[in-house]
């Protein structure tokens, strides 16, 4: 297997280069851009395992690169490592293609098991079918289209894992600790709604304009994706 090669996209140049530092102590291979149009440039020329990606950066910023990194590949990881920490803030961060979101300032040790995390998911992403389906919902793993009734629905990448996820353990009740570890790779900080907004976020999509709903909670204990409700 090829050395992990990772971007990291990053304006402050000392946090840039202890970030390589380490990193390449962990042996990756790491290349810094110091703005959003370099990173650009570097994405549209080389190919990476992973993304670390700002979001105030000189030109182009890390939400506006992003969308353009999910426009060509929407397989590699990006890891956003901001200082912006609101839940607003994650919440834009995910919805524009991000996997995973720390604030800075942060713990090495952390953003090292979360890159591994990453790209271990990312290495296993192979599917087992091209296709999953609940009732008339149908998800294609390879073009990470969804549908329900024959009708398309859009997903950010975001909320493709979660459908991933809850469609894969059907008729099962997932906690929100779950669905934290496996779709967000890590514990998550128990004082954010960013899980439930993102459960919220696919009921409007798929059970919105549908009699029959899908997704359910249990009282205390998690959501459930539903065959025959």
């Amino acid at each position: 297997m090829h050395d992990i090669s990772i971007l990291l996209v990053e304006d402050e140049k000392k946090i840039a280069e202890t970030l390589k530092k380490g990193l390449e102590e962990q042996n990756y291979q790491v290349e810094i851009a110091g703005d959003g149009d370099t990173g650009r440039l570097l994405f549209d020329n080389q190919n990476y395992d992973l993304i670390l990606l700002d979001i105030n950066l000189p030109g182009m910023n890390g939400y506006e690169l992003l969308q353009h990194i999910r426009g060509v590949n929407q397989q590699v990881p990006v890891l956003m490592l901001t200082a912006l920490g609101s839940t607003e803030d994650k919440i834009e961060g995910f919805n524009s293609g991000a996997d995973d979101y720390i604030v800075k300032p942060f713990d090495f040790a952390e953003l090292v098991v979360r890159i591994r995390a990453l790209i271990k998911r990312a290495q296993q992403a192979a599917p087992v079918g091209k296709s999953l389906r609940i009732n008339d919902l149908v998800i294609n793993l390879d073009s990470k289209e969804v549908s329900r009734a024959g009708k398309p629905i859009q997903l950010t990448a975001k909320e493709f894992q979660l459908l991933e996820y809850m469609i894969r353990n059907k008729n099962r009740v997932v906690s929100r600790a779950d669905i934290a570890l496996n779709v967000w790779d890590i514990d998550f900080d128990t004082g954010t709604n960013v899980i439930d907004v993102y459960v919220n976020f696919l009921r409007k999509k798929i059970d919105r304009d549908y009699e029959q709903k899908l997704i359910h909670t249990q009282v205390g204990m998690g959501y459930v994706l539903k065959e025959n409700a």
